[in-house]
C-alpha cells in the first residue's frame, strides 16, 4: 500500500525524462496515485511519448500557462478523465534568454513579464483552476530554486522565483481555510533539460560539490522526487507555506 493509494495527481510541466517531473509522477504512480499530465502546443507530443516511460502511460490535457483561457478550461479538461484531484504539482518555469546569463540591467519589462507570468502568477491560476476539483482539500505543491540571494547569471528567473515562494505563501494563507495546503520543494542543481537552458550552471554545481555536506549528485532526481510526493501525501496534514529544501544541506551552511 503507497502513501497515494487512492489519490488523483495533477502533474504539470513534465517535458523531458530528466526533470524532476517525471520522477515526481513515476514515484507518485509507483505509491498508487492515479495521474493527469498538462502539456502544451508543439510540446505535447513529446509529453505523450516520455509519459510512455512512466510504469502507466496517463492522458495529457492542454495546459499553456500564458494562456488564462486553459486555466479556465482546466476543471473540466481534466474531469474528462478523473473525477477530481486530491493534489497538484507545478513544475513549470521560464524566462527569455535576454532575461538570465548576466544581463539583469538591460533585460526589457516585456521579457520580465514573461518570466513573473509563467514561472510565478502561473502558481496562482494553477492553483484556483484546480479549486473546482478539490472540493474537500488538498495539496498543491511547487519547485523552486533558493532565491533568498542573488545567483550568478540567474537574474530575472532568480526574482521570478521570489516572487514565485511569496505567491505560495499568499496561496497557503488563503487556501487554508478550505484544507488546501500549499508548499515547495527548492532542491539543490539538476541535470535537468530546463537547468541546460540557465546559464552559469557549472558554477552553481561548483558549489554543491564544495559545499553540501550530505554531497549531492547533479543527476539524481530521486531525492527531490520523493520530498514532493511526500507533501502530495496526507503524511503533512498541517504543513502549508513551507519550502523543503532538497539541496544536501547548502541552505544551512552560511556565507
Amino acid at each position: 500500500m503507497g502513501i497515494l493509494d487512492g489519490k488523483r495527481i495533477l502533474v504539470t510541466g513534465m517535458l523531458m525524462e530528466s526533470s524532476i517531473a517525471f520522477h515526481t509522477a513515476r514515484v507518485a504512480q509507483e505509491e498508487g496515485a492515479e495521474l493527469v499530465l498538462t502539456s502544451f502546443g508543439r510540446t505535447m507530443r513529446i509529453t505523450q511519448t516520455i509519459a510512455k516511460r512512466l510504469p502507466t502511460p496517463p492522458p495529457v490535457i492542454e495546459l499553456d500557462a500564458s494562456n488564462a483561457a486553459d486555466f479556465e478550461a482546466l476543471a473540466d479538461r481534466v474531469r474528462e478523465h478523473v473525477d477530481g484531484l486530491d493534489g497538484v504539482m507545478h513544475s513549470i518555469g521560464f524566462a527569455p534568454e535576454s532575461a538570465l546569463g548576466g544581463n539583469f540591467l538591460n533585460t526589457e519589462w516585456a521579457d520580465v513579464a514573461t518570466a513573473l507570468q509563467v514561472s510565478a502568477y502561473s502558481l496562482k491560476a494553477l492553483a484556483v483552476g484546480a479549486q473546482p476539483l478539490m472540493p474537500s482539500g488538498g495539496s498543491v505543491v511547487g519547485l523552486t530554486f533558493d532565491a533568498s540571494v542573488a545567483w550568478p547569471k540567474y537574474d530575472w528567473m532568480g526574482v521570478a522565483k521570489a516572487a514565485f515562494e511569496s505567491t505560495a505563501r499568499y496561496l497557503a494563507r488563503d487556501l487554508g481555510p478550505r484544507n488546501v495546503r500549499v508548499n515547495l520543494v527548492a532542491a539543490g542543481p539538476l541535470l535537468s533539460t530546463a537547468a541546460k537552458s540557465i546559464p552559469g550552471f557549472d558554477e552553481l554545481k561548483d558549489v554543491w560539490s564544495s559545499r553540501a555536506p550530505l554531497t549531492w549528485e547533479v543527476t539524481d532526481f530521486e531525492p527531490a522526487a520523493r520530498a514532493c510526493v511526500a507533501l502530495l501525501s496526507d503524511w503533512f496534514p498541517r504543513t502549508t507555506g513551507e519550502i523543503v529544501h532538497v539541496d544536501g544541506g547548502v541552505h544551512a551552511m552560511g556565507a
